[in-house]
């Protein structure tokens, strides 16, 4: 009786702390949208020579942050953020979407932003340094969010942005929904 008993404290003394430890998750994420650097235009009114002209267009900007000047597209992105700022990121196929470089990288590296703020002033809690993509677009980030995190993140954006802070893709958040 006594080695079944050492045995329940020895098991609830491992798994609790380790069901804990799985539950320190401050927020997830699970896809990606890649970026269409335009929202909307504004058509001039149609005639021969104006059929196809945008007289003004609106930039997709997230949250402050600006649009790069392509279409990029996300095969896939998982992202976790710890309470204590710490972050893994797995991207999978960022890659231009159009343009003369469809289908490359453009060579580029990559940073996760965190935005908790719904509307303006927002924070931006950046990785640093940026990663490079891979040939095939996959990159991963293990690091640790500048800045202190808010208590709570309401309304979460996480943002893959380029060293000049142009967005590339956004993650889904997981709302804890199934896998």
């Amino acid at each position: 009786m006594l080695k079944k008993m050492s045995a329940w404290v020895l098991f609830l003394g491992i798994v609790t702390p380790l069901s804990a430890a799985a539950d320190d998750s401050f927020v997830k994420f699970k896809g990606g949208i890649g970026v269409i650097p335009v929202s909307s235009g504004v058509a001039v009114a149609p005639t021969l020579g104006t059929a196809l002209t945008v007289e003004s267009v609106n930039r997709n900007i997230v949250r402050g942050v600006q649009p790069p000047g392509q279409i990029w597209v996300i095969a896939d992105l998982r992202a976790e953020v710890k309470a204590d700022g710490r972050i893994k990121v797995r991207g999978k196929g960022l890659l231009l979407g159009g343009g003369n470089g469809i289908g490359g990288n453009a060579g580029q590296s990559v940073r996760a932003t965190l935005i908790c703020e719904a509307v303006a002033p927002f924070v931006l809690h950046d990785t640093d340094p940026v990663v490079p993509l891979e040939p095939n677009g996959d990159f991963k980030i293990d690091d640790v969010l500048g800045g202190t995190l808010p208590a709570v993140c309401d309304s979460p954006v996480l943002l893959i942005r380029n060293p000049a802070g142009a967005w590339f893709a956004a993650g889904i958040p997981d709302r804890g929904g199934d896998d």
